[in-house]
């Protein structure tokens, strides 16, 4: 099932259904990819579900903005990749496919969802470790910016998400990860307040 023709379809299409910017587009799903696929065979994960679940994992977002629901992108996400696998002939059996769609809905911070495997801890982890150290702080700083919200929705995104992410990590790789980035948060945000 994982040969480079069928990840190369899988990653086109996540390309094409991906927002055009640093903050939450291919460039982060990329990010998220290698990390993934590091911790993964690290504790012996299943790659395939792994693989599939990260390149998928954000293509609800470009929908996000005009769904007038208003749902998280991560069940839009789920719903599209679901639609996706189901329909290409890709013999993907039905268990996987199952575990996959839980991987994308249960990655989100905001969906509430608990991640019942490792392969759904590891893209949790991940995707918020990638919230966290330089990158992190520069996606905050650019979603702010790009909501319109200066210095003040600065603190109020790290005070009110970022800073708590570290808490809602599952694995113990992830922390050790998490600890040299949280403290650039948290630099950037003690001298902030400090200059403000």
């Amino acid at each position: 099932m994982l040969d480079d023709n069928f990840i190369s379809k899988v990653r086109k299409f996540a390309i094409d259904n991906s927002e055009e910017d640093d903050i939450h587009g291919f460039n982060h799903v990329e990010r998220v990819y290698d990390m993934c696929i590091k911790i993964g065979e690290e504790l012996h994960a299943n790659i395939k579900i792994l693989k599939l679940s990260v390149l998928l994992h954000d293509i609800g977002r470009i929908d996000e903005k005009k769904d007038n629901i208003k749902r998280n992108h991560a069940e839009i996400s789920a719903e599209k990749a679901l639609k996706f696998l189901t329909s290409q002939n890709f013999n993907i059996p039905k268990e996987d496919i199952d575990k996959i769609i839980h991987c994308i809905k249960a990655h989100s911070f905001s969906n509430n969802i608990i991640p019942q495997t490792l392969e759904a801890k590891i893209l949790s982890d991940v995707d918020k470790l990638d919230a966290l150290g330089a990158i992190g702080l520069y996606r905050t700083i650019g979603y702010t910016i790009r909501k319109e919200g200066g210095l003040d929705q600065i603190i109020e995104h790290l005070e009110n998400k970022i800073l708590k992410l570290k808490d809602q990590l599952y694995l113990d790789i992830s922390k050790e990860i998490a600890e040299e980035r949280v403290q650039i948060i948290y630099d950037f945000y003690e001298k902030i307040l400090k200059q403000k």
